[in-house]
């Protein structure tokens, strides 16, 4: 059955559901659930009564069951428990992201199970200081039902609309609930953008799906549209959005987001993120051929959990963070009116810009978005840049599959913006890879020909180029003018750039969220 776009926007606001909800559960006993779900790092049988002695009798007859799930009876209301193991934990090599995987992995056993009411039992950890929030996470992520599902087929995949949580170590239950739930609702949005398909997170569609997200919220949305509007302010974005320009309901948006706490001067810090939206990938004239097209509806994940982190700002309402992000939604169409290679476009920087590829549409994408944050940087407190995107092949190879990378320019280096956004990764189990940028990055980029600046990309995919990660950042710091802003300008600007193609989630799975829980725990730490 074909939608048209009409039937898409009547349908836009249909799925106005929020985020399964996490709540705290004190009683084992209650009769309100029934099926419990046990995460535990311990071996079988050493588990809480009456869980332990079920185990122990059990792992007589399954020698497997310390590394496997499994479902028991038990003298619980509920019936039944759902054991799901951490496994054995090398402290060498393993990280908190195993709590998660075992309650991803329970909850999803105990929807199979038939569970309508599930409780969480969450252990404490003395290695890991946030199992208890990574195993409530991973819980969540398994309990997000895909927006289209939602909206078009809301009784194939049905799922509780809350969890109950039982916490072993009580003193941590409302922190940690408060913080869950937050980065939830900006996982949430971040998977609805990212995994919307190309008609129904269409930029035209972003642009609705934002503003009914933050219409009531302390979050204002300002969206930027119009073909000569985008020629003149943001030219590079406007050969990118060429093609689909002739296609109202592919048109391209910048839409805006700020965040200001009630009182201004309370502000230490300032934040600004510029997102990569491409809400499908046909690599345009230089075209994605070969069957290498398929998925490219995800190469809007950098802008959707740009999005999604801005979500948890509006619920946590940090009062020292001014929080500015922006969000460029664009199809990266192919057609008569499509931009080619050897074309030479002056950036908003003044940087005049030789396209060498046009599936290096990203990059383009972003630049001139980036220079409006440095110009709005020069007159705020403590800014911070960052570039989001699912940007290259050659990040999925460097680092492989879950796995996000950042890279610093001069100025956020001698902060240790990429060390301390590692360190937080690693808290939270949303890990990053730390890429440094080089002066054979820039080289890239310089010009080759008389008369241009900058040289977008070569011909070949990131995937057979040398430093195919690295480069790209180098090319968003000339372009957008920030190689002015470098450790010993007049006025330094802190930029980092991170690629989140290896961890944003490929169809078919659904999307992750990253690296929200990890920007958050690095810029909420009060939290």
């Amino acid at each position: 059955m074909c939608l048209s776009c009409t039937t898409y926007q009547s349908v836009l606001f249909i799925s106005c559901s929020k985020p399964c909800i996490a709540k705290a559960e004190e009683n084992l006993q209650s009769p309100e659930y029934d099926g419990v779900v046990l995460v535990s790092n311990l071996p079988p049988g050493e588990q809480p009564s009456p869980f332990g002695t079920v185990l122990a009798e059990a792992s007589k007859l399954d020698q497997s069951l310390g590394s496997e799930i499994g479902v028991f009876s038990v003298n619980l209301p509920s019936k039944r428990f759902i054991y799901s193991p951490t496994g054995p934990i090398c402290p060498d090599y393993d990280d908190v992201r195993s709590f998660a995987d075992a309650a991803k992995k329970g909850i999803s056993r105990a929807l199979r199970a038939g569970v309508k009411s599930p409780l969480l039992v969450v252990p404490s950890s003395d290695t890991f200081k946030q199992a208890e929030l990574v195993t409530v996470l991973g819980a969540l992520e398994a309990l997000y039902v895909p927006i289209m599902v939602r909206e078009d087929a809301p009784n194939k995949v049905v799922k509780p609309k809350t969890l109950a949580v039982y916490f072993e170590r009580k003193e941590c239950t409302s922190s940690v609930l408060t913080l869950a739930n937050a980065i939830e609702a900006g996982r949430f949005v971040a998977r609805d953008i990212g995994g919307g398909d190309p008609e129904r997170m269409a930029p035209p569609q972003v642009e609705k799906y934002v503003s009914n997200v933050f219409g009531s919220g302390s979050v204002k949305v300002e969206v930027l549209k119009g073909t000569e509007f985008f020629v003149k302010e943001y030219p590079l974005f406007a050969a990118v959005n060429r093609a689909a320009s002739v296609i109202e309901r592919h048109q391209g948006r910048i839409i805006y987001l700020t965040y200001e706490p009630q009182d201004a001067k309370n502000i230490t810090d300032t934040l600004m993120f510029v997102g990569k939206g491409v809400t499908y990938d046909t690599g345009g004239a230089d075209i994605k051929a070969g069957g290498v097209m398929a998925g490219m509806s995800r190469d809007k994940c950098g802008a959707a959990a740009v999005a999604g982190f801005m979500k948890v700002v509006d619920e946590l309402k940090p009062q020292n963070l001014k929080v500015v992000a922006a969000l460029c939604m664009v199809r990266n169409s192919v057609g008569e009116n499509c931009y080619v290679s050897d074309e030479v476009i002056t950036a908003r920087s003044g940087a005049r810009v030789r396209v060498g590829n046009t599936d290096a549409e990203g990059r383009m994408a972003m630049a001139d978005a980036l220079c409006r944050m440095k110009e709005l940087a020069a007159g705020s407190p403590n800014p911070r840049l960052f570039t989001v995107a699912t940007l290259t092949g050659h990040a999925v190879l460097a680092v492989g599959e879950g796995y996000s990378i950042v890279q610093d320019n001069g100025p956020a280096r001698e902060e240790g913006n990429a060390r301390k956004l590692q360190d937080a990764g690693a808290l939270i189990g949303d890990p990053f890879e730390i890429s440094t940028m080089r002066r054979e990055d820039l080289a890239f980029h310089k010009a080759k020909s008389v008369g241009d600046d900058l040289l977008q990309c070569n011909n070949a995919p990131s995937s057979r180029t040398k430093r195919g990660h690295q480069t790209p950042g180098a090319f968003l710091l000339i372009a957008a003018g920030l190689e002015k802003h470098g450790s010993t300008a007049e006025l330094p600007l802190k930029y980092s750039h991170l690629d989140i193609a290896g961890s944003a989630g490929d169809l078919p799975d659904e999307p992750t969220g990253a690296p929200i829980p990890a920007l958050v725990t690095r810029f909420f730490p009060k939290f």
